[in-house]
Protein backbone atom coordinates (compact mmCIF):
# COMPACT_ATOMS: atom_id res chain seq x y z
CA UNK A 1 0.00 0.00 0.00
CA UNK A 2 1.38 3.33 -0.87
CA UNK A 3 1.49 5.72 1.28
CA UNK A 4 -0.10 9.24 1.17
CA UNK A 5 1.53 12.75 1.37
CA UNK A 6 1.22 13.34 5.36
CA UNK A 7 -1.66 16.29 6.00
CA UNK A 8 -0.28 19.58 7.74
CA UNK A 9 -0.02 20.06 11.61
CA UNK A 10 -2.75 22.97 11.59
CA UNK A 11 -5.34 20.85 9.95
CA UNK A 12 -4.92 18.01 11.32
CA UNK A 13 -5.17 19.92 14.93
CA UNK A 14 -8.41 21.95 13.36
CA UNK A 15 -9.76 18.43 12.81
CA UNK A 16 -8.67 17.46 16.44
CA UNK A 17 -10.27 19.98 17.92
CA UNK A 18 -13.64 19.54 16.04
CA UNK A 19 -13.62 16.21 17.35
CA UNK A 20 -12.96 17.54 21.01
CA UNK A 21 -15.94 19.48 20.60
CA UNK A 22 -18.22 17.22 20.32
CA UNK A 23 -18.18 16.07 16.13
CA UNK A 24 -17.59 12.06 15.96
CA UNK A 25 -14.50 10.95 13.86
CA UNK A 26 -17.35 9.61 11.29
CA UNK A 27 -18.72 12.72 10.57
CA UNK A 28 -15.95 14.92 10.00
CA UNK A 29 -14.78 11.75 7.40
CA UNK A 30 -18.28 12.43 5.42
CA UNK A 31 -17.18 16.08 5.79
CA UNK A 32 -13.42 16.15 5.30
CA UNK A 33 -10.68 14.05 3.38
CA UNK A 34 -9.22 12.06 5.95
CA UNK A 35 -10.91 8.53 6.62
CA UNK A 36 -12.63 7.70 9.88
CA UNK A 37 -9.42 5.65 10.63
CA UNK A 38 -7.09 7.98 10.46
CA UNK A 39 -9.33 10.65 11.90
CA UNK A 40 -9.94 8.28 14.81
CA UNK A 41 -5.83 7.82 15.06
CA UNK A 42 -4.99 11.58 15.15
CA UNK A 43 -7.45 11.84 18.09
CA UNK A 44 -5.92 9.20 19.69
CA UNK A 45 -2.72 10.28 19.88
CA UNK A 46 -3.29 13.85 20.85
CA UNK A 47 -4.85 12.50 23.47
CA UNK A 48 -1.81 10.67 24.34
CA UNK A 49 0.22 13.94 24.03
CA UNK A 50 -1.88 15.72 26.14
CA UNK A 51 -1.50 13.27 28.68
CA UNK A 52 -5.33 12.24 28.54
CA UNK A 53 -3.99 8.73 28.34
CA UNK A 54 -1.21 6.32 28.89
CA UNK A 55 -2.26 3.93 26.66
CA UNK A 56 0.92 4.21 24.37
CA UNK A 57 4.19 6.47 23.93
CA UNK A 58 3.32 10.06 23.28
CA UNK A 59 4.56 11.43 20.11
CA UNK A 60 7.86 13.38 22.47
CA UNK A 61 8.48 9.99 24.05
CA UNK A 62 8.56 8.21 20.40
CA UNK A 63 10.82 10.77 18.74
CA UNK A 64 13.35 10.47 21.80
CA UNK A 65 13.42 6.73 21.25
CA UNK A 66 14.15 7.05 17.57
CA UNK A 67 17.08 9.67 18.31
CA UNK A 68 18.77 7.32 20.93
CA UNK A 69 18.62 4.11 18.53
CA UNK A 70 20.30 6.14 16.10
CA UNK A 71 22.43 7.58 18.80
CA UNK A 72 23.15 3.97 19.45
CA UNK A 73 24.00 2.79 15.81
CA UNK A 74 26.49 5.96 15.44
CA UNK A 75 28.23 4.49 18.50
Amino acid sequence: MARTKPYPPEYRQQIIELARAGRSAYELAQEFEPSYWTIHQWIKQADRDDGHTAERLSTKEREEIRRLRRENRQL
